[in-house]
């Protein structure tokens, strides 16, 4: 299957990187390899991850001739990864959160709202918990505190009920049998208006499956560990939960001492790792939102290694 992918901030991405000829970059999330295809034009040298083998194997394919290597695998294993590929350090390393629009648009992946299909939902399809397995098997307490706290939903307590009750008579199999269940549990008056009822259910059942939340700081934290001094990581967020963490450990990153201010001397030992280049997220510009609506919430920071 061709991975098309329109990419989200390419030039604002790239540019903030300061990419080098002969440099060695990380892309964490290859995807369909816009990042990457500007970096080596560039003349940067790539490792390119992601779980996805259809990422994986069109870009192989794809970028054949460069100075390109895919590994299939999940970000938060930079650190493995990077050992197991020769690197010490990196020059730069770019990440773009969220789904890719060939997962969204192949209904068989079950990520969309719009087209009927299996609830999986796995980025990485060779093994891990479905969708399914989530609204069929988790408690209605554990379902409202995924959709309430990954989606941000108002309604989840009543999601959660919805689908608990629905599932005592019938499992749940596809996504528009839970599309259907969720447009249940929200009052009609409410739907009228915003975006499609499903999406922020969806949005925290995909983060619940994959577990992206939970590998996002200490990614964050191990790229910028390897990072040479001067080099940069720049990172593409599409909701609030993702720009929290990004920003507040990038924070924390450039906060050197945590003493007591009445202490004379420092006895924490913890000194500032980066400086904040982005001190207010890069956003997509109107051509860019009216050419690819999926760019709308997109958000990019960028910090430099300094020690």
């Amino acid at each position: 299957m061709a991975f098309n992918h329109v990419t989200v901030l390419l030039h604002e991405t790239v540019d903030s990187i300061n990419v080098k000829k002969g440099g060695v970059y990380a892309d964490l999330t290859l995807g369909g390899g816009g990042h990457t295809a500007l970096i080596l034009e560039r003349g940067g040298t790539v490792f390119g991850i992601d779980r996805d083998m259809t990422a994986i194997e069109n870009a192989r394919e794809r970028f054949a001739d460069k100075p390109f290597s895919a590994v299939h695998g999940n970000f938060a294993d930079i650190e493995s990864i990077a050992d197991r590929c020769g690197v010490e350090k990196f020059d730069g390393i770019i990440a773009d959160l969220g789904v890719s629009s060939p997962q969204l648009d192949d209904a068989r992946r079950g990520f969309s709202y719009m087209q009927d299909a299996p609830l999986d939902m796995r980025m990485d399809q060779s093994g891990g918990i479905t969708a399914r397995d989530v609204v069929n098997s988790y408690s209605e307490q554990e379902l409202c505190r995924v959709i309430s706290s990954y989606g941000e939903e108002r309604w989840a307590a009543r999601i959660a009920k919805f689908i608990t009750d629905r599932r005592k008579n019938k499992s749940i199999e596809t996504t528009l049998d839970l599309v259907d269940i969720i447009k249940a549990a929200i009052p009609q008056n409410v739907r009228r208006d915003g975006p499609h009822p499903a999406k922020r259910t969806f949005q925290a059942i995909r983060i619940e499956v994959n577990g992206e939340l939970k590998i996002l700081e200490q990614t964050v934290r191990s790229g910028v560990s390897l990072l040479k001094k001067g080099g940069r990581m720049s990172v593409i967020t599409f909701h609030s939960l993702e720009d929290r963490i990004i920003k507040t450990t990038f924070a924390d990153l450039a906060h050197g001492c945590t003493c007591p201010k009445d202490f004379p001397v420092c006895v924490c030992g913890k000194k500032a790792q980066v400086r904040i280049i982005t001190k207010k997220p890069i956003l997509p510009t109107e051509e860019e939102t009216a050419a690819n609506p999926r760019a709308r919430s997109s958000k990019l920071r960028c910090a430099e290694k300094i020690i």
